[in-house]
C-alpha cells in the first residue's frame, strides 16, 4: 500500500528550521521531497561545524534529495518555475521583498501553476515596517512574544531558551496550513498561498498570558514587583542535585499533601501557612522552607512520594536521559533510523500519528547536491543543458 502521502511533489526551498521541517512531516509520510539549496548548501549545515555528526541537517532534512542549484540566476529561476509546473507545495522562508526581486511571488506561480501550495514562513510576517527584518527562534518567537518575560524569577534576567524549540512548533503550524491548503485544493481545484511566522506561532503560544494582560492580569510584570506567586509552584533542588518540578494549582486540596510528603506535619497548624490566602502572603518563606525540606530528599525518593500522593510533578529530565526514557521508547517517540552516521542511528518520530499510516524509517539527509542530475533529468532537463549549467555555475553537486 502506497504512503500516505506518495503522490506529493514537494520542492522545498527554504533554510535552516521551520520551513524544512514542515516538509519533513510530508516526507515521514511518503511525499517526493526535493531540496533546492545553493552551491555552497543551506546554512543550516553550519549548525554542527566541528562535531562528527551534522545532526541538525540530519533531523531536519532527512527522507528528501538535493539538488544544489543558484536560483538566484535567470536560468536557475527557469529551472525551478519548470519544476513548480508540475509540484503540488513549494516551501519557502523568503522575505516578500525577496520573492519579489526574483519574481517568485504568489501573484507569479500561481499563473505558472494554479493547483500549487504556496508555504511561506517567515520571522516577523508578511506587512509591516519589519516584514525584511532578519529572525530566529530565538528572537522573534521567545523574545519578542514576551515568552521569555514568563522565563525568569524577580530581578534575575531571563535564560537562554532552548534552541530549535520555536522553529519546530512554528513548523507544525506551517504542516497543517498546507493541510488546509491540500483539503481546499480537493475540493475546488484550486491553490493556495500558505502563511505563517515565528512572531504568530510565538504569541499563539503565549497566549494564555497575553489574553490575560487584555483582562488586566499581567503576571509577568506582578512577578517583577512581586515573584513567583504560587509558593507550591516551582523547581526545586534535591539531595542528589536533581531539580523537581512541581506543580500545584488547587492548593486548598494538594498543600497538605505535600505537607505529609515533606514529613513536615507540624506545618497543618502554623497559623502561617494556611492555604491559600496565608500562605501566599508568607510564599517567600514558605518557599524556603520547602526548599530545605527538600533538600533532604533523593529525586527518586520524592518523585515516588509525590507519585504516592497524587501530585503533579516531573523530574527535570537531562537530555542524555531523555533518548532512554521508557515512557518515550514505549511510545516510539524515537525511531531507529538508516542514517547509519555518528549519532544518527535513532532520530525523533514525527509527532503525529495516524491509525493505520505509519512513518517511513528515516533515510538520509543528502550531501550538496547529492542529487542533482536525477532531479533535472526527471523534469525533462537535457544532459546537455544539465552540463551547460554546471558549466555556467548555475547547478552544482552530482
Amino acid at each position: 500500500m502506497p504512503a500516505l502521502f506518495a503522490d506529493l511533489k514537494v520542492i522545498d526551498g527554504a533554510s535552516f528550521l521551520a520551513g524544512p521541517c514542515a516538509a519533513t512531516i510530508l516526507s515521514d509520510y511518503g511525499a517526493d521531497v526535493v531540496k533546492i539549496e545553493p552551491l555552497s548548501g543551506d546554512q543550516q549545515r553550519s549548525i554542527a561545524a566541528g562535531h562528527p555528526s551534522d545532526y541538525s541537517w540530519q533531523l531536519t532534512d532527512r527522507n528528501r534529495r538535493s539538488l544544489a542549484m543558484d536560483i538566484t540566476t535567470g536560468a536557475g529561476r527557469e529551472v525551478l518555475l519548470r519544476m513548480l509546473k508540475k509540484a503540488d507545495v513549494f516551501v519557502v522562508n523568503f522575505s516578500a521583498q525577496q520573492l519579489d526581486r526574483y519574481d517568485l511571488d504568489w501573484e507569479t506561480l500561481r499563473a505558472v501553476n494554479p493547483r500549487l501550495i504556496f508555504a511561506q514562513i517567515s520571522g516577523y510576517g508578511l506587512e509591516g515596517p519589519e516584514s525584511a527584518r532578519r529572525a530566529f527562534d530565538f528572537t522573534a518567537w521567545f523574545a519578542r512574544t514576551g515568552i521569555l518575560d514568563m522565563m525568569h524569577e524577580k530581578d534575575v534576567a531571563p535564560s537562554m531558551p532552548a534552541g530549535g524549540g520555536g522553529n519546530h512548533a512554528t513548523s507544525m503550524t506551517l504542516f497543517a496550513g498546507i493541510m488546509m491548503a491540500l483539503y481546499k485544493r480537493d475540493r475546488t481545484g484550486e491553490g493556495s498561498m500558505v502563511s505563517t511566522s515565528l512572531v504568530a506561532t510565538g504569541a499563539w503560544a503565549n497566549g494564555l498570558n497575553l489574553q490575560g494582560v487584555m483582562a488586566g492580569v499581567d503576571t509577568a510584570a506582578r512577578r517583577d514587583q512581586e515573584g513567583w506567586s504560587n509558593p507550591v509552584q516551582g523547581v526545586y533542588r534535591t539531595a542528589d542535585e536533581r531539580f523537581v518540578l512541581i506543580v500545584i494549582q488547587n492548593v486548598a486540596r494538594d498543600w497538605p499533601k505535600l505537607v505529609y510528603v515533606l514529613e513536615r506535619t507540624q506545618w497543618l497548624d502554623d497559623e502561617r501557612f494556611q492555604p491559600v490566602k496565608p500562605l501566599f502572603r508568607n510564599r517567600f518563606l514558605a518557599r524556603e522552607m520547602i526548599g530545605e525540606a527538600l533538600a533532604n530528599i533523593d529525586s527518586s525518593e520524592l518523585c515516588r512520594r509525590l507519585d504516592e500522593a497524587g501530585i503533579v510533578h516531573s523530574l527535570v529530565m537531562r537530555n542524555a536521559e531523555v533518548l532512554e526514557d521508557p515512557q518515550l521508547l514505549a511510545n516510539g517517540v524515537l525511531l531507529d533510523s538508516e542514517a547509519a552516521l555518528p549519532g544518527g542511528e535513532r532520530t525523533f518520530a514525527t509527532p503525529i500519528k495516524l491509525s493505520s499510516e505509519g512513518q517511513l524509517t528515516p533515510q538520509r539527509a543528502p550531501g550538496i547536491g547529492e542529487h542533482s542530475a536525477e532531479i533535472l533529468r526527471e523534469y525533462d532537463i537535457s544532459a546537455a543543458e544539465i552540463g551547460r549549467l554546471k558549466a555556467e555555475g548555475v547547478v552544482g553537486g552530482n
